[in-house]
């Protein structure tokens, strides 16, 4: 349920007590813990956590308008969303977090990105902390960038394609005009 909420204020006025106590939680354990240089703002309809255009001006490679997606937290229908987007790109981070979450004896329900809980009493907060903590900013853009070279060479070469295609279709134009004013001189 994105929020069309434009601060984080905003956004924790929105939701229920239940809610807006646990995202409060998190927020403390988040903002403790996250590397220097990220920033916490609304991203993606809920609160993100990022890498300003100030210290990685490229910004996020699917929309480079918007900042480089760390990590956020999100109110949904049944759950609170933790969207780890730094955890994502390190399959020996994932692997880690995953581990340390299930040894603390905390439920795990998580996608490629996304751990979904009922509330913050889910979270072992200190495994939160630690994977925050493990990802500083550099080393997180070190990791984005190395998991990005298929896909910006996907997107180089699909516009080297356009690229190709204007100038065939500019040489074809301009052979036809070429063509009409000889036509026309006989």
């Amino acid at each position: 349920m994105p929020s069309k909420a434009a601060t984080v204020a905003e956004y924790l006025k929105e939701l229920p007590e239940d809610r807006r106590k646990s995202i409060n939680a998190l927020r403390k354990v988040f903002k403790a813990n996250i590397g220097k240089g990220i920033k916490e703002g609304m991203q993606y309809g809920m609160i993100g956590y990022f890498v300003p255009h100030s210290i990685y001006p490229n910004g996020y490679h699917c929309d480079p308008k918007q900042p480089l997606p760390f990590a956020g937290i999100g109110n949904q229908k049944g759950h609170i969303g933790l969207y780890l987007f730094c955890t994502y790109c390190d399959p020996s981070h994932k692997a880690w977090f995953t581990k340390a979450w299930k040894d603390s004896g905390k439920k795990l329900d998580m996608g490629k990105a996304c751990v979904r809980v009922k509330s913050a009493d889910d979270v072992p907060m200190d495994v939160m902390a630690e994977a925050l903590r493990m990802m500083p900013v550099d080393r997180f853009i070190d990791i984005y960038e190395s998991n990005i070279p298929a896909a910006a060479k996907r997107k180089a070469k699909a516009g080297a394609k356009k690229a190709t295609a204007k100038k065939v279709s500019k040489k074809k134009v301009a052979k036809k005009k070429a063509s009409k004013k000889a036509a026309a001189k006989r």
